[in-house]
């Protein structure tokens, strides 16, 4: 479907309709100001107090196998030519202020109906395909796509996955907690069995004298010489733990009848 507006602009152009480009140079016209442009002239060069516009000038088809257009919106200034080859509209536009061009080839007969000329409900074929075409290959190169220009304008909204404690690793960098610590609100399940000498009750290392109650963290190296074990290395502790604890009196339990205390 054609923008709206545009059968208005086919009823007050209709005197200049008389060959099938003149249809479709209205419809790139009405598409060019639904993207916000106005009409300045039909000439290269800017005329005296130009006043921009919706509609088309007396005069605008007057040279039928080529068609010059001026557009402006702002401080930007859109210069577009139809050229007429045999059966297809060659359209280049480009943007005065940086040089930017593109253009489209339009097959004429795969747009209009040539029987139809001045009649909004027949002359167009497949509007559909002709906005897509422009859109990609016209307008895109100079405006931009016009989903682009929603995401620039639209607001970036916090994503609720980034906070997911679940997440490995978590998508903010803000949002990660240091290593080796728990996430706040979360309770420890199992912490005393991934780190049984952290100080921590319970675990895998049976403390009856201490049950319940923390207590300082035992050096497993207290009774090996200084740089037997490198820095950072994993190290299995082997035999009592620390060096603060006694040791069991290997005669305390001696064998019966075992009396000689020199053997």
């Amino acid at each position: 479907m054609a923008s709206p507006g545009i059968e208005l602009l086919l009823e007050l152009a209709s005197p200049e309709i008389t060959r099938p480009q003149d249809p479709l140079i209205c419809f790139i016209h009405w598409e060019l100001i639904s993207h916000g442009l106005r009409f300045l002239g039909i000439s290269e060069q800017a005329g005296a107090q130009e006043m921009g516009t919706e509609r088309l000038p007396d005069g605008w088809a007057n040279n039928k196998e080529l068609y010059t257009l001026r557009y402006g919106r702002g401080t930007s200034q859109i210069l577009l030519k139809a050229l007429t080859v045999e059966d297809t509209l060659i359209v280049n536009a480009m943007e005065l202020q940086s040089d930017k061009v593109s253009d489209v080839t339009l097959k004429i007969e795969d747009f209009i109906d040539s029987t139809h000329l001045g009649q909004y409900h027949s002359v167009y074929k497949n509007p559909v395909e002709l906005k897509r075409q422009l859109e990609a290959k016209l307008f895109c190169p100079l405006f931009g796509s016009k989903k682009e220009n929603v995401k620039a304008e639209k607001p970036q909204e916090k994503n609720q996955a980034d906070d997911d404690p679940l997440r490995i690793p978590p998508r903010n960098p803000a949002s990660r907690h240091p290593p080796w610590t728990d996430p706040p609100g979360y309770f420890p399940y199992g912490a005393a069995d991934l780190d049984p000498l952290g100080g921590r009750s319970g675990g895998m290392i049976m403390d009856p004298f201490h049950t319940g109650r923390t207590r300082p963290r035992p050096d497993p190296l207290g009774f090996l010489p200084p740089g037997a074990v490198p820095p950072g290395a994993r190290f299995d502790p082997f035999g009592p733990i620390g060096s603060g604890r006694p040791g069991p009196n290997p005669d305390h339990l001696p064998p019966p009848g075992y009396d000689d205390m020199f053997m």
